[in-house]
């Protein structure tokens, strides 16, 4: 389905107000809209003053994002801010015109969102989640928490073939380094983490890997309570994962990378043009680590891994 709608290349006038679409696989407000909100607050941009903000939310269905997106291009809307790789991929298909701002995505020239990151081409930029070596290093995190843990399994989304295959690429890479056996465990969607947990328990692992992806993001209570049946210490892509009770996380701050989002939407309404303005890749990373967590799997964390900690939950 495509929708051609008019695009916007300049400031809302006095008086106006812009309507700005958010397109989320999340199920509601989250951490990265409320980064966005902050953000566009930070520019002088206040929802419901001299903005609206139209959140579509597809509730962890990523089938539903190309519905919700044509319904944004009808409205129609400023600006589509679309957080991550689906829902981006969902309104860049509807709409040829209206400015596109990705949030995390993970590598928009391998999916076709961009032609490159520094000159965008079309009707879509924004902020990149991809950044060399997290999964490597999320591993190595992981070992020396966890020294005699072997195997490690290894959570991924095989449905989004792009991004997980460069993670797990960098995750076999470091396992060879480090000398950990790894045993891959593939989840599509929430009716399979119960069996691939169920897996790693036969296969009698030492600690788990959840790779980052949307996937897990929206889901991540239910990712954090079948880990701990299992009683497997796991590292994570996103401190979300955490914050629900994982043990830790390390990546992109996901807090950023929306907030930079913002920034796209202030150049787009001063009248710039996606194709010019380049894709920004993370530059803040992020170790967040639970103590609670770690004392109920009777973990000791190593005092040189909790200093380079850039948060402890107690």
């Amino acid at each position: 389905m495509l929708v051609a709608v008019r695009s916007v290349e300049a400031q809302p006038t006095a008086g106006k107000v812009a309507r700005i679409g958010w397109l989320s696989p999340s199920a509601g407000p989250n951490p990265s809209s409320q980064s966005f909100v902050q953000g566009l607050r930070d520019l002088g941009y206040v929802d419901g003053r001299n903005i609206v903000v139209e959140y579509r939310w597809a509730e962890g269905k990523f089938e539903r994002l190309p519905d919700l997106a044509a319904g944004l291009a009808r409205l129609p809307v400023e600006v589509i801010v679309a957080e991550y790789t689906q829902a981006s991929l969902a309104a860049k298909a509807v709409t040829p015109t209206i400015p596109i701002i990705m949030v995390g995505v993970a590598d928009p020239v391998g999916v076709g969102l961009v032609a490159s990151l520094a000159r965008p081409g079309g009707n879509t930029t924004g902020t990149s989640s991809m950044a060399v070596e997290v999964a490597g290093k999320q591993l190595a995190l992981l070992k020396e928490t966890v020294p005699n843990a072997s195997p490690v399994a290894v959570l991924w989304n095989p449905a989004n073939h792009a991004f997980q295959t460069l993670q797990v690429k960098e995750a076999e890479v470091a396992a060879r380094a480090l000398a950990v056996p790894l045993l891959f465990q593939g989840a599509r969607n929430p009716d399979e983490f119960e069996g691939a947990f169920s897996a790693m328990t036969r296969e009698r692992v030492g600690a788990a890997q959840v790779l980052a992806d949307p996937l897990f993001y929206t889901n991540p209570r239910r990712i954090v309570d079948l880990a701990a049946r299992s009683r497997l210490p796991a590292v994570y892509g996103a401190r979300d994962c955490v914050d629900a009770g994982g043990l830790m996380a390390y990546g992109p701050s996901y807090t950023d990378i929306p907030r930079r989002a913002a920034f796209y939407v202030d150049r787009i309404f001063k009248g710039a043009k996606p194709a010019d303005l380049p894709v920004e890749q993370p530059t803040k990373f992020e170790l967040v680590i639970n103590l609670k967590t770690a004392k109920a799997l009777g973990l000791t964390i190593p005092p040189a891994v909790l200093a380079r900690a850039d948060e402890v939950i107690q």
